[in-house]
């Protein structure tokens, strides 16, 4: 159910830029990966407690991933709420690539991904590593008639761009189309399973 609304006397900007204010009834709270709870403008998971919110899961046994200790829903979004409670979506808990300790945004990569000419398509995953926890692998389809650019040349591309440098995927895979459900959400989870026996080393 809707937890955040737009109201008619909002700034236009929030209106363009953000999800809106929680809704009566509605408590929000942002909680970071290591489970503390963070003020304004720091982003983490959001979790909601509401009048709408479900009871739980006929299969109760599904209850602790969907609830914290403390009876908050884990929605599972990313994002941020800042000093006069508008709500910003940053992206998906399950796409943050936690490298050598650190978190690493799929969006963040590939919003950025999405600008270079060659790239028709792109997804940026997790995949298991044993020196590392993860890596982040970047699977591109390409433009019709484009070369595959190599992955030291994408990672200047992404340099230039203001990526920091922590954040540049180690692993590029040209596919045929990147994975999408009928509503055209991609399928990381399938792209996951494609790519994790694919030959890996690191130069």
């Amino acid at each position: 159910p809707i937890l955040t609304m737009g109201a008619a006397t909002d700034p236009d900007d929030k209106l363009a830029s953000t999800e809106g204010r929680p809704m009566p009834g509605v408590e929000l709270r942002v909680v970071a990966v290591d489970g503390a709870v963070v003020g304004p403008g720091v982003e983490g998971e959001l979790r909601a407690k509401a009048p709408q919110r479900m009871l739980g899961y006929l299969d109760s046994s599904l209850d602790a991933e969907a609830f914290d200790s403390d009876g908050w829903f884990r929605t599972g979004d990313l994002g941020v709420i800042d000093d006069d409670g508008y709500v910003t979506i940053t992206g998906r808990l399950k796409d943050v690539i936690i490298r050598n300790g650190e978190n690493i945004s799929a969006k963040e990569v590939e919003d950025i991904l999405f600008t270079h000419d060659a790239i028709a398509d792109v997804a940026v995953v997790g995949l298991a590593d044993d020196l590392t926890g993860e890596r982040a692998c970047a699977a591109i389809s390409l433009v019709e008639g484009a070369a595959a650019p190599s992955l030291e040349a994408l990672a200047a591309f992404l340099t230039d761009a203001g990526l920091r440098r922590n954040a540049i995927p180690e692993q590029l895979v040209v596919v045929d189309a990147v994975p999408r459900n009928p509503s055209g959400k991609i399928t990381k989870n399938a792209l996951q399973d494609d790519l994790r026996d694919i030959p890996f080393s690191r130069a």
